[in-house]
């Protein structure tokens, strides 16, 4: 097959037509955005030279920006760009956003950088969008510092704090209460849990008291204080009875690291509480590795009931959060922040347990 080895042809322009035509560039440009400032037949003449000199029409890009508009709204997280479609939740809330944008004609781009490394700013400032949903950033993240400097309309998802910005989010509280209560009711004493990165320079580790009192991340605070809440109910003392493991990830491999570094503590832990259905994932795979046997010998407590988590062997008890709602609602008060029409400051979504296999009670009780 003969390789066409000749330089591309340049783009025909406004002004090539125009020459062309012996008419202002202006004119051509009436043409594709205000119709009416032509007649008919100049309209049909300049289509036809366009046509045959290969002329596209505008650059949609271009002309949104210079109307102020881009069609397209940015999702902002840290996570790495494949986190969106591996992870179920993530995927759930987006596909969320997406049934609400799509019906009002905006697109959208997912603006994000890897967890461990210096944030890319200019992601932030050069991303072509009429707003944004942030998703689950720390109020000290430079990411979300970034999207407040654009000044433009904002939802924040997860990240209530800011008093002129519209913020959806669950009972993150009430959830992780709900299952630390659940296996305490069961007999268990001794508790490790898997939790979210506490600050942006995280660690993986060990998450020791000082380190839980740094936290800046509103979710896993918020949960810490539901587990914790649960404990203090029976009496029980949250430093002497429980056990931080902080994860970088929310993935199953990271759910096997940090089911290995709680259950090597001595004593070691009957129940483990994991801030994600994926972190609980990985931690029934390094029990069913490690020879214990769930829930006989190791109670697992996720969070999201995701699809995976009825799925599982065993199935994984788990706190059911919304996903694709909490996506909607976001998309809903962004795009009446578009519009300048009214909407709600703050809406939050109810959470609950769904017992399933991979509880029961304390070995021995």
């Amino acid at each position: 097959m003969k390789v066409n080895t000749d330089p591309p042809k340049r783009r025909a322009t406004l002004k090539d037509i125009a020459t062309e035509l012996g008419v202002a560039t202006a004119t051509v440009s009436n043409a594709y955005n205000r119709p009416d400032q032509l007649s008919p037949a100049l309209r049909e003449r300049i289509f036809e030279v366009a046509a045959r000199l290969g002329y596209a029409g505008p650059d949609p890009m271009a002309r949104g920006l210079r109307r102020g508009q881009s069609g397209a709204i940015g999702i902002v997280h840290r996570e790495r760009l494949s986190y969106a479609f591996s992870d179920p939740a993530a995927s759930l809330f987006l596909q969320g956003i997406a049934r609400e944008v799509e019906a009002g004609g905006q697109g959208l781009l997912l603006v994000s950088r890897p967890p461990g490394q210096e944030p890319e700013l200019a992601a932030i400032n050069s991303a072509a969008v009429d707003g944004f949903v942030v998703h689950c950033l720390t109020a000290d993240d430079p990411l979300l510092q970034a999207v407040l400097r654009r000044q433009l309309p904002t939802v924040l998802v997860d990240q209530p704090g800011f008093d002129d910005l519209p913020y959806v989010m669950i009972d993150d509280s009430g959830g992780a209460r709900a299952a630390a209560q659940h296996v305490l009711d069961l007999g268990h004493r001794r508790l490790g849990v898997l939790a979210f990165r506490l600050t942006p320079d995280a660690t993986a580790g060990i998450a020791d008291r000082q380190r839980q009192e740094a936290t800046t991340n509103v979710v896993a605070l918020a949960r810490l204080r539901g587990y914790d809440a649960a404990l203090r109910a029976v009496g029980l003392d949250w430093h002497e009875h429980v056990t931080v493991y902080e994860c970088l990830e929310h993935t199953p491999a990271a759910g096997r690291l940090a089911a290995a570094a709680l259950l090597a503590a001595h004593p070691r832990p009957t129940a483990l509480l994991a801030m994600s259905d994926q972190l609980a994932l990985g931690v029934l795979e390094y029990a069913a590795q490690a020879g214990l046997a769930v829930p006989a010998q190791l109670s697992v407590v996720g969070f999201d009931d995701t699809p995976a988590a009825a799925l599982a062997s065993p199935a994984l008890t788990t706190v059911y959060q919304p996903h694709v709602d909490k996506g909607r609602w976001a998309g809903r008060l962004l795009l009446a922040r578009l519009r300048g029409e009214p909407s709600p400051g703050a809406v939050s979504l109810p959470t609950r347990l769904v017992v399933r296999e991979s509880t029961a009670a304390v070995p021995g009780v």
